[in-house]
């Protein structure tokens, strides 16, 4: 009982301060920005090479007489090689350098890209494809715990969100660039080109990013290693699970994504079905849709970072704020008719619904060592993919089977409520100084 309330009494102290305030540097430096520009870089690469097969599917199916079951396969192995691996790859790369796993991870995902250009049939795609997934499978954690330790802790939210919207400006430049080599070169080609540019800017990553020079040299491996398996799983526990506060914060996260990813999932169909769009027209208005939550990411981050000034409690009220709003937003615009104003509201939700992001991140960073943020990222990223990203379009498509897509996507909403809820327990329990 006695270790129970000691387990309890840490969980419930405030998710505040835990990483050394004083190794956070005081300034962005020139080089600082060069990291930042790199690791991007290396996340369009990244969601470029998972995305671009969505283009040629057509190309695919009729060149191997492939079912669209076969290619949603193709698809779907890398999203579930990320979900198994995000965690135990973080950590991994916390502890033998962030800056030699993300070359690693970066060569891994770019060859097995290549390999999918050079494919002969189905089963060694999906092999390829697999390799695509185990390569990408911790970059966006590892990513952004390097890129935040060399900012100083009142950008966190604005570089967190900045980081995070080039998944989405990489799956756009995946499925634009994808198509456009596919139909001048070949489907081959298009895997080639992109997997080679990735392949060159992994190889010179090592070489222009280093982490002496970051403040990551000496890797933490500590004690984990003399303590065995039951010393990583405490230092693995104390990353991701520093706090209460830190697990609402996931917890609100994870469930405001569910507004974005139905928007993206669902955005073509509620476009062609209500507002009488060709397919090709409701994909370019859609795509529109993403790049107002990328440029929301960003601009909500810096905002955040502005209001709180680095302060984690303050970032848990912009969070709120910020589901709430764009649950108004959504629930507005879906009760209006079809036209201009619906699309601008639902461009405008869109926006403050992936503005979360940024601030929960840098509440995430603020509740764990800077030596752990790989894993607490990663335990983010569960978060969001499982809770949200993953939930969203099935559970939308299957009250659409019953109801109908309009008033299915009227339930979205809901889900801004919840993470607003979820982002004040957060900040209740933070401001707990311990329990009895």
């Amino acid at each position: 009982m006695m270790q129970n309330s000691a387990t309890d009494a840490a969980m419930a102290a405030p998710a505040v301060g835990v990483d050394s305030q004083a190794a956070a540097p005081a300034r962005a430096s020139a080089y600082a920005w060069l990291v930042l520009a790199l690791t991007f870089g290396l996340l369009l690469s990244d969601y470029m090479s998972r995305q671009l097969l969505s283009a040629v599917f057509p190309l695919l199916k009729a060149d191997w007489s492939l079912t669209d079951s076969q290619l949603g396969a193709l698809g779907g192995v890398v999203p579930l090689a990320v979900g198994v691996l995000t965690l135990p790859l973080s950590y991994v790369a916390d502890r033998v350098g962030r800056v030699r796993s993300i070359a690693a991870m970066a060569i891994v995902w770019s060859v097995a890209t290549i390999a999918c250009g050079v494919c002969q049939q189905y089963g060694q795609m999906m092999l390829a494809r697999l390799a695509v997934g185990v390569g990408e499978a911790a970059y966006g954690s590892v990513g952004v715990a390097l890129v935040v330790s060399v900012f100083p802790v009142r950008m966190r939210a604005a570089i967190v969100g900045a980081f995070t919207a080039g998944g989405l400006f990489g799956s756009v430049l995946g499925l634009t660039s994808g198509g456009l080599i596919a139909a001048q070169m070949g489907w081959r080609w298009a895997f080639v080109i992109v997997g080679v540019a990735g392949l060159a800017l992994g190889a010179a990553y090592p070489l222009l990013v280093r982490e002496q020079k970051i403040g990551l040299a000496g890797p933490a491996m500590g004690a984990a290693g003399k303590h065995g398996v039951a010393g990583v799983l405490r230092n693995l526990r104390a990353a991701i699970f520093p706090s209460w506060a830190t697990v609402w914060t996931y917890l609100g996260s994870g469930l405001q994504l569910f507004i974005p990813a139905t928007l993206m999932a669902w955005g073509p169909s509620f476009l062609n079905r209500y507002h009488g769009m060709a397919l090709s027209q409701a994909a370019v208005v859609s795509s529109g849709f993403v790049l107002a939550g990328g440029i929301g990411m960003i601009v909500c981050g810096a905002l955040a970072d502005r209001i709180s000034r680095g302060r984690p409690q303050i970032q848990l009220k912009v969070a709120a704020g910020y589901s709430l709003a764009s649950a108004a937003l959504l629930a507005i615009a879906l009760a209006l008719p079809a036209g201009g104003p619906q699309l601008v509201f639902l461009a405008c939700a869109m926006s403050l619904a992936s503005g979360t992001l940024g601030p929960a991140g840098a509440v995430v960073a603020a509740g764990a060592p800077l030596e752990s943020h790989g894993a607490a990222f990663a335990a983010l990223t569960l978060a969001n993919n499982f809770l949200g990203l993953a939930p969203g379009p099935y559970v939308t498509g299957a009250v659409a089977d019953r109801v109908g897509l309009l008033h299915a996507l009227q339930l979205a909403p809901l889900a801004g409520l919840l993470a607003a809820g979820g982002f004040a327990m957060a900040l209740r329990l933070g401001r707990r100084p311990g329990v009895a």
